[in-house]
């Protein structure tokens, strides 16, 4: 698909993080009547509205969202499409879910139209959240793969999947070979990785499902392909744990599983890390290795209470990202991921502001991913994944901004309250793909306009939070 060419100014309240909240104490920067201009897929500029406004091409398209927050678009670092249908099934545990409602799903996306089907719904649910990247399991069939990839291109969204290699402990119509998995996983790799914005993950399901000559077979892979991501499941319950133990009893620990076969380091990406210790989190942090926090998942399943402060503590950070697993997870909503996330830090002794949670959902997932340079902020040279959010979309966010003091204040009122009903629009390279309004001439929606007209600000920000414009 052509990358729109011409230029589209969103206008609003833009913010963005230009460094590590978990790392830093000023970590985010927002303009309050601001603009983010768009040319070619890319963000040529962010700034003030007063600043940028006479420089803009008579050509130029101003989409304007009065009271509005824009937002980089959401990356979900974890989650599993071929699951789509079997959000919200009932299960006793991991396990049970997995044979009762995960692997029947994973077994109808065999059929290639069932795949294309799932594969179109789901990307359409992503952008409906305001997700414009995912990080995503696939199944065990190549046309899972292909029908995915093929779904994310007709919207160029930026999507990372692979095929997953399993050769163990499920339904035998979803288990290979470490020799075919190994092969078809090039294949797709040579077929999809950089072709449009489309990027591979050697994805072994998680250590329990593989055997060691599987892991191998994925190290090798990755070692031969170096720009593919690495994407499993890591230490989600106590019972995996133990399962890791029994099946691996030369490994130290359940880490050192997939250390042991090269799939640690940059570019590896691992979800949950609930029940990892110490000594593994230092090893993560000084391999480069990615943990991808869902809270959402870990609830529904009782799978434990990640403690986020912990893998992120200064002493020695560990990269960690915000993944919503669907379908285990059972919302597509990373603001719903927020909330969750806020609960869990609770319940570890801590508290996560919406500044922390924001970030995890976009330049933290996306550091996880390998794709900070890329997406993930509103950067100048950024791809233009945007996100409108709408501080009065429902009664109670309604109150509950109005009062609000701050744009953190916002933020955490967002993150608590808000779901897929306050996102606004979702732009792609530049483009809307997804706007919640009926029409353009909704009263209090977007606006198509050329006008100098000044912006009705967002709750809660102060004229003196923005910064001037930033250009190439």
């Amino acid at each position: 698909m052509a990358e729109h060419t011409s230029d589209l100014v969103v206008r609003g309240t833009p913010f963005w993080f230009t460094a590590d909240p978990f790392l830093v104490d000023t970590p985010m920067a927002s303009v309050e009547d601001g603009a983010v201009w768009c040319r070619a897929g890319h963000i040529v500029a962010v700034g003030a509205w007063a600043e940028l406004r006479d420089r803009l091409p008579d050509s130029a398209t101003v989409q304007h969202y009065p009271g509005r927050l824009i937002s980089a678009g959401f990356v979900d670092g974890h989650t599993h499409y071929p699951q789509f249908d079997v959000v919200a099934s009932l299960a006793d545990d991991l396990p049970g879910w997995l044979d009762r409602h995960a692997y029947p799903a994973e077994q109808r996306c065999g059929d290639p139209q069932y795949a294309r089907a799932a594969a179109e719904s789901f990307c359409d649910e992503l952008l409906r959240n305001g997700t414009t990247t995912a990080l995503t399991f696939c199944t065990s069939a190549q046309d899972s793969v292909d029908a995915l990839f093929a779904a994310a291109m007709k919207r160029n969204m930026r999507m990372v999947a692979g095929k997953v290699l399993m050769d163990r402990a499920g339904p035998a119509s979803l288990l290979d070979t470490a020799e075919r998995g190994y092969r078809e996983s090039a294949a797709l790799l040579r077929r999809w990785h950089g072709r449009g914005r489309n990027g591979y993950a050697i994805t072994p399901r998680f250590a329990p499902g593989c055997t060691a000559a599987q892991l191998d077979a994925a190290g090798a892979l990755w070692r031969e392909h170096p720009g593919a991501l690495l994407h499993s499941h890591i230490a989600e319950t106590e019972d995996e744990l133990a399962q890791v133990r029994e099946l691996f009893p030369d490994r130290a620990d359940y880490l050192d599983v997939y250390e042991h076969s090269g799939l640690t380091g940059p570019g590896a990406v691992f979800a949950h890390g609930v029940h990892l210790t110490e000594a593994e989190l230092l090893r993560c942090a000084r391999s480069g290795t990615a943990l991808v926090h869902c809270p959402s998942s870990n609830l529904f399943l009782g799978g434990g209470l990640f403690d986020l402060y912990q893998a992120t503590s200064r002493a020695r950070p560990v990269t960690v990202g915000l993944g919503t697993d669907v379908a285990a997870g059972p919302t597509f909503s990373l603001l719903r991921g927020m909330r969750d996330a806020s609960h869990v830090a609770r319940l570890r002794g801590h508290t996560l502001d919406g500044v922390r949670g924001f970030y995890l959902a976009t330049l933290g997932s996306a550091t996880a991913l390998g794709l900070a340079d890329r997406i993930g902020s509103l950067a100048v040279g950024n791809e233009a994944d945007l996100v409108v959010l709408d501080p009065a979309a429902t009664p109670m966010l309604s109150r509950r901004t109005s009062r609000a003091q701050s744009l953190p204040d916002v933020l955490f009122a967002l993150a608590v309250l808000g779901d897929d009903r306050t996102v606004e629009a979702t732009y792609v390279a530049g483009e809307r793909r997804y706007c919640r309004a009926d029409s353009m001439d909704t009263a209090g929606g977007v606006a198509v306009t050329h006008d100098h007209a000044p912006s009705r600000g967002c709750p809660g920000l102060r004229p003196d939070t923005g910064t001037g414009p930033v250009e190439q």
